[in-house]
């Protein structure tokens, strides 16, 4: 039963190890997805009612992407964000900064960004995009009582799946087996039985070991 145990911890760790370096990877897919389908109809509707500085700053940005060069990213989305505060683009270019200053692992700014998008968004999905990418950030630092606090906020069921894998991610690292185990198998049951999100869930849960 010894060898068993410590193999079942031999694993878990090993899975913490895998999902703590490419965690926010995955949630970075997601936040991708929901910036170019609300921006692409976004700048659909600005070409069509009229040319806007706006959309002419969110595209530099966009181009300023290709650089990898951080300073040029958070200027342009300075320039949108200061400009155009209350446009549709101004949140989308904070969460395409913050982004990039994740990477770059200016993690100070890129809160800040994500906070800004929290309160200032017009758009209730890039609020709940940002509370989770935020949350993951906390994690990362083990501040994991913030971090609950902002998976615990109302959002849409389309976002049940994500934030009750990331709960359960933080109830996982605070020790609380039987409450991760919960967390984890309600984002089970949320997520898209076809999505290959679905057996890294349940790999989580294998992980933990058996329900006591």
């Amino acid at each position: 039963m010894a060898t068993l145990d410590l193999q079942e911890q031999e694993q878990l760790e090993a899975l913490k190890t895998w999902w703590k370096d490419n965690r926010n990877q995955i949630l970075g897919a997601l936040l991708i997805v929901v910036i170019a389908t609300g921006g692409w109809r976004g700048w659909q509707y600005y070409q069509n009612q009229q040319s806007t500085g706006s959309a002419n700053l969110y595209q530099q940005l966009i181009e300023q992407l290709a650089s990898n060069d951080s300073k040029r990213v958070n200027d342009a989305a300075a320039a949108v964000t200061d400009k155009f505060g209350s446009s549709i683009y101004a949140a989308r270019a904070e969460l395409l900064a913050a982004r990039v200053n994740e990477q770059t692992n200016d993690l100070a700014r890129a809160k800040t960004e994500l906070r800004w998008v929290i309160n200032n968004a017009g758009e209730a999905t890039l609020k709940d995009v940002a509370r989770l990418r935020l949350a993951a950030l906390l994690l990362d630092e083990k501040k994991y009582d913030d971090a609950l606090a902002l998976l615990d906020t109302k959002h849409p069921d389309s976002f049940d799946g994500l934030y009750s894998d990331l709960k359960g991610d933080v109830l996982s690292a605070q020790g609380k087996i039987a409450e991760a185990r919960s967390s984890y198998n309600l984002a089970y049951e949320k997520i898209d039985p076809q999505s290959m999100y679905r057996s890294l869930i349940q790999m989580k849960l294998d992980a933990l070991g058996p329900a006591k």
